[in-house]
């Protein structure tokens, strides 16, 4: 007598697991490849956040704070200077001011500034026309 071939009704997960682990290792290295270039946002909101310190960006690479031209290695240190001669440390803000063509990872760097020294930051948005 022949023995009738049953099939098992089991399900490996190996495969299924190791195509997963692929695809986030795929995911996860061409994240960081990708540059995110985007406009500024548009609003139709007239309020206007402090003016505590502003930094205005531009396409040619000029930096600066509170009007006044500065290096991005010494922002840092300057945010945090005039933030020590405020009397309202806690609702401090900065107003990012950028051109529509500066890229998001510079507006960002001066966002993780502005996070480092525990100080709010707003970007400027176009009005809608």
């Amino acid at each position: 007598m022949k023995k009738r071939n049953k099939v098992s009704p089991e399900f490996s997960m190996s495969s299924l697991t190791d195509i997963i682990f692929l695809l986030l290792i795929f995911f996860m290295l061409t994240s960081s490849m990708v540059q995110i270039n985007m406009p500024l946002p548009k609003s139709d909101s007239k309020a206007i956040a402090p003016d505590d310190l502003i930094v205005m960006m531009t396409q040619k690479g000029d930096l600066t704070f509170n009007g006044k031209k500065i290096t991005k290695s010494k922002l840092k240190s300057r945010i945090k200077a005039e933030l020590g001669k405020m009397s309202n440390k806690q609702n401090a803000s900065i107003s990012i001011v950028a051109e529509n063509t500066i890229p998001w990872k510079k507006i960002n760097d001066i966002i993780k500034i502005a996070s480092s020294l525990g100080v709010k930051a707003h970007i400027a948005t176009q009005p809608r026309k």
